[in-house]
């Protein structure tokens, strides 16, 4: 006797997990890549090293964070 439940999942071919970012997550990547060499660049020591890749990680959602408190939004 089969589980009518264990041969869907069995036959389902998506792909659980994988998520599609587009052009959106190119554009993050570079952004976040540019920071990190602007960031490294200027740093001094090396935990401004590390706070600036931290910065790098956050400043695309302070960035938006801004432009949405322009607009009013």
């Amino acid at each position: 006797m089969t589980d009518d439940n264990d041969s869907s999942i069995q036959g389902d071919s998506r792909c659980k997990g994988a998520v599609d970012n587009g052009i959106l997550g190119g554009i993050y990547g570079m952004a976040f890549i540019g920071g990190v060499i602007y960031y490294l660049q200027h740093a001094t020591s090396f935990w401004n090293g590390v706070w600036g890749i931290i910065k790098a990680i956050i400043w695309p959602a302070v960035l938006m964070y801004k432009v949405l408190e322009l607009l009013q939004m």
